[in-house]
């Protein structure tokens, strides 16, 4: 996804220009304009997927082992009877970072997140906490319980062992856990969840690096848990045109990307704080992402993060769709820039924690910036991507 290397030789030269554009739109008319501008897009291709996709995702799943690894230490310590406050600490710590690389990866949710119905799978919210408690109740009266009949994803993922790691073990007045007041059966249901929500990352992984670049731990997981990937998505990405691509073209790819940034920000701006900030119901004032771990504003940084690492690269030097709009139209790249970090200024300026506090003048500025002024600068790249 990169810019006009060059323009038609016709078109340089600052008094010939007018001269030569006739002549110039005989020989070679869009097409060598169309040829740069799908080489720009290929090579910022490779980067997005190696440097953006992947690491995200990679991070997301080596995270979430440890916190079903942490799980499973908690129920053993709990069944021998040597469970402390900080083996609970330690697993909500590894679901903080993993919650960190999901949010900074929901750019792009197209994909695998959304072919294999991954998204809702481990991030519906808000959780049902009537549900939730119903459903502990009844594993504690000794229902038979699996994650087959568990009573639909918003029961399952991050926020169900949100749920468990930080509601159900603290008193609701800090971020991290600290009693251990915990049954067999809820702990039986802790580790079954947080494996589930294992298993579903290291998918995201695979399915964007390929089965064979993923670790032999987390081939064999996919294999026991019969969820290996059946496409290379990123494979797919860098090779847009190719017989099994999912691509035409680069400049689909490109749009592909644009629109995923689109996506989240009208989510995180209009849904994740609008709908709670301007709350019509009292579903719309609990309509809260990651209220127990009182995560909201971090997941939502990670969200226009994710943006940013798309829209410009995740490293220094990385070929980028910024670098064609910068090419195109400068103006318009600083704008979406500014509009970046003035979206992170205003999440970062509510006051925490977002659960306890989401209305108000600052979440409202937040709606605003994100929800209508990232979107619509976001949506002008969309359309100078086939306007030049």
């Amino acid at each position: 996804m990169k810019k006009f290397l060059k323009f038609p030789l016709c078109l340089i030269g600052g008094a010939m220009m007018v001269a030569g554009i006739a002549a110039c739109s005989d020989d070679e008319p869009v097409e060598t304009a169309s040829t740069d501008k799908e080489t720009m897009f290929k090579n910022a291709m490779a980067p997005y997927v190696n440097n953006t996709v992947i690491p995200a995702y990679k991070g997301m799943a080596d995270n979430a082992i440890l916190m079903s690894d942490a799980c499973n230490d908690i129920f053993n310590a709990f069944v021998s009877g040597t469970l402390t406050t900080d083996m609970v600490r330690t697993a909500g710590g590894h679901w903080n970072l993993c919650r960190d690389y999901w949010e900074k990866s929901e750019a792009f949710l197209y994909g695998a997140a959304a072919d294999y119905n991954i998204d809702p799978h481990i991030d519906s919210w808000p959780l049902d906490k009537n549900a939730m408690d119903d459903q502990l109740a009844e594993l504690r009266a000794g229902k038979n319980w699996t994650i087959d009949n568990n009573a639909g994803y918003g029961l399952l993922g991050f926020h169900a062992v949100e749920y468990m790691l930080f509601e159900l073990s603290a008193d609701g007045n800090s971020s991290l856990p600290h009693n251990i007041n915990y049954t067999r059966e809820e702990l039986i249901y802790l580790c079954t969840v947080a494996e589930d929500l294992r298993n579903q990352c290291i998918r995201l992984e695979a399915a964007w690096a390929g089965i064979d670049n993923v670790s032999s731990r987390k081939q064999q997981i996919l294999a026991d848990a019969e969820l290996e990937p059946s496409f290379n998505y990123g494979w797919s990405m860098i090779n847009a045109g190719q017989p099994r691509s999912l691509y035409t073209t680069y400049q689909e790819a490109a749009e592909t990307l644009i629109q995923g940034c689109i996506d989240i920000a009208d989510e995180v701006g209009n849904t994740k704080i609008g709908r709670p900030a301007n709350a019509a119901t009292e579903d719309d004032k609990n309509y809260i992402e990651s209220p127990y771990s009182l995560n909201s504003i971090v997941d939502f940084e990670g969200n226009i993060i994710s943006i940013r690492n798309s829209y410009q690269g995740s490293n220094e030097g990385d070929a980028s769709i910024s670098d064609y709009i910068k090419t195109v139209d400068p103006a318009l790249d600083t704008r979406v820039k500014q509009q970046i970090q003035a979206s992170i200024d205003a999440i970062k300026a509510i006051p925490e924690p977002f659960a306890k506090s989401a209305s108000g003048a600052a979440a409202d500025k937040a709606v605003t910036v994100v929800g209508t002024d990232l979107v619509n600068v976001l949506e002008e790249v969309m359309s100078a991507l086939s306007k030049y």
